[in-house]
């Protein structure tokens, strides 16, 4: 009998066999989108006058893709036909630039020459070329171990997803962070060893696509803040310096980002917001407590660190400077004094040998200070021990004394030799 696609179908669900061993294979077995397939039929048997293909769970004209007739090598397009498919001779089934919607399940039924059929069933699964996933974050810039990242790796393919870390594999103690799908990463009190740049990769089978980096910053410090002089520490030290020489002072700690600095000295905060202190021309007024205070504008968490700094036991050899060094008759002159005890009691100036009678002045302990027996008039005392004589004249030429008392009862004499240059009359 002649067979038609309607008695052919109608035949086809009489006669249904259920003792088929067909097998359907794709080849390739993982195509990706885009690709040419055929889906190759195995196990066949007997001589054959038809095929139905069906792309769907069961024989229903619904699913119908295509029915073949062999002796004439018709080919009849179903409900099904997408326009990419065509049957072969072998009953096998090519499907060109395959798609996405092609994955399922497909099912060929043969009609013999004794009207009987036999079913063959097969999987198709199409792989889509993946597109970049985007990482996205609940933040950028966190606070070390107060915060937590949550980071999504946004695809809309249900693809395997894989973490990279400055473009390396997650470490193994950041992957416990992963929730079940790999898709999300969560780190409760975020390190500081975490900062860095995050990717997220999906792949499958004939595709692999990895996102931008999105940079990770942690916030962290100050710590370890300390004091350095030519890059030696020096926190919680004594620096003995000389007088009337430089120090320069450096404050360093750990911290992301770089902390604001303030400087202190004893207690009172200086006008330097810099990093580094520079102390000049040092003198007993500069010395004391100096403290570096470190303070990090994103933690809001501050350090701080201190260092004394005093003047060198050098400094207790005393010296007398007349400035001007060469004065002239009818000038004054400071007879200026370098390194003087700073724990001094009283100090007394002397017009020659230091003895009473020939004694200029003395300081006491009040501050305030007294003429003695050869006060002239014009000589001034001050707090340094300095003395100044206003209005020189050739007279005052000769051995000055000076005689310092400490607290604890050490007394030191010095002398200096004054010399006044006689007014050059023109």
């Amino acid at each position: 009998m002649a067979l038609t696609r309607c008695s052919w179908l109608l035949l086809s669900a009489v006669f249904l066999s259920t003792g088929a061993e067909i097998s359907i294979i794709p080849e390739p077995d993982q195509p990706a989108e885009g690709d040419n397939i055929t889906l190759v039929v195995h196990g066949l048997s007997g001589e054959l006058l038809a095929y139905n293909w069906y792309a769907g769970p069961t024989i229903n004209l619904v699913y119908l893709v295509a029915s073949y007739i062999v002796s004439t090598g018709d080919e009849t397009p179903g409900p099904a036909h997408t326009g990419r498919e065509a049957v072969r001779p072998d009953g096998s089934l090519d499907i060109q630039g395959v798609l996405l919607g092609h994955s399922g399940t497909y099912i060929l039924q043969t009609l013999n020459r004794q009207l009987q059929t036999e079913v063959g069933y097969g999987h198709l699964r199409v792989y889509e070329i993946l597109a970049p996933p985007v990482v996205m974050a609940n933040s950028t810039e966190l606070v070390e171990r107060r915060d937590t990242l949550r980071l999504l790796c946004s695809s809309p393919s249900p693809a395997e997803v894989r973490w990279f870390f400055n473009g390396e594999s997650l470490p193994i103690a950041v992957r416990l962070g992963l929730s079940a799908d790999g898709r999300v990463l969560t780190r409760h009190g975020v390190r500081r060893e975490e900062a860095g740049a995050y990717q997220c990769e999906v792949r499958n089978p004939v595709s692999v696509s990895r996102s931008e980096p999105i940079n990770l910053t942690v916030y962290f410090g100050p710590e370890r803040v300390a004091i350095l002089q030519d890059s030696v520490t020096r926190t919680g030290c004594t620096l003995k310096v000389d007088f009337n020489t430089s120090l320069t002072l450096w404050c360093v700690s750990r911290s992301c980002p770089e902390p604001e600095y303030v400087w202190a000295f004893n207690g009172r905060a200086l006008k330097n917001g810099q990093d580094h202190l520079n102390i000049s021309s040092m003198t007993a007024a500069q010395e004391g407590t100096y403290t570096c205070i470190a303070k990090n504008p994103k933690t809001l968490l501050s350090g701080s660190a201190s260092v004394v700094v005093k003047l060198s036991a050098a400094v207790v050899a005393m010296s007398i400077v007349p400035v001007p060094t060469k004065p002239m008759e009818g000038q004054d002159v400071t007879l200026t004094v370098q390194g003087y005890p700073k724990d001094l009691l009283v100090y007394a100036w002397y017009r020659g040998p230091a003895s009473e009678p020939n004694r200029l002045l003395s300081q006491l302990p009040s501050g305030n200070w007294i003429a003695g027996p050869a006060h002239t008039g014009r000589e001034v005392g001050f707090a340094n021990c300095s003395l100044l004589v206003q209005k020189l004249n050739l007279t005052d030429a000769g051995r000055y004394t000076l005689k310092t008392v400490t607290l604890q009862g050490k007394t030191e004499t010095l002398e200096l030799e004054l010399q006044v240059a006689p007014t050059v009359l023109a």
